[in-house]
């Protein structure tokens, strides 16, 4: 049963995401499906929803916006009928973001874990952690505060740093 499962979490990203082959949606994805993943700069997850059409949404959403998206599976784990997976995520940045930001022409590259239950074989529900915070400082919308580190000055110059300590006192 868990290599079945993990099948349907690889066709997931694989050919929904990679391959924007939305049919497949309606063979592994619930009718009653259960979002708890908040979009970037959401204020709360979806909850029930329509699992064929929210998935065909949410592809569309992402490649407006990043139209060369690809989604790598690093690691999956099957348990019961939970998946977890780990997904390099890699796009450029050509289309608004959120459907307001103006394009950067920017690249990210970056990790998501994603959690699915499976259930009657289809993905029923899903939660992710998506690096949310470094994606948006690469693609320039953010910028770190302060800015670069300085340089330290006087006796202190050619020691290593000590997590905020003063060395050698």
């Amino acid at each position: 049963m868990s290599e079945t499962n993990k099948e349907l979490v690889r066709r997931h990203f694989e050919e929904v995401f990679n391959r924007q082959n939305f049919a497949v949606c309606d063979e592994i994805m619930a009718e009653d499906y259960v979002e708890h993943a908040v979009v970037p700069f959401g204020q709360s997850a979806p909850g029930g929803v329509n699992g064929p059409r929210a998935t065909r949404q949410t592809v569309e959403w992402l490649l407006a916006q990043f139209p060369d998206m690809r989604m790598t599976i690093e690691a999956i784990v099957s348990e019961g009928d939970t998946v977890a997976v780990r997904v390099l995520s890699e796009g450029t940045n050509l289309g608004p973001l959120n459907g307001v930001v103006p394009p950067t022409g920017k690249r990210f590259s970056a990790r998501q874990s994603h959690w699915y239950r499976v259930t009657g074989g289809k993905l029923a529900e899903h939660w992710a952690t998506r690096e949310d915070l470094p994606t948006m400082l690469q693609l320039g919308v953010i910028q770190p505060p302060g800015g670069p580190p300085t340089r330290v000055q006087g006796r202190f110059a050619n020691r290593p740093y000590m997590g905020g300590c003063a060395a050698g006192r």
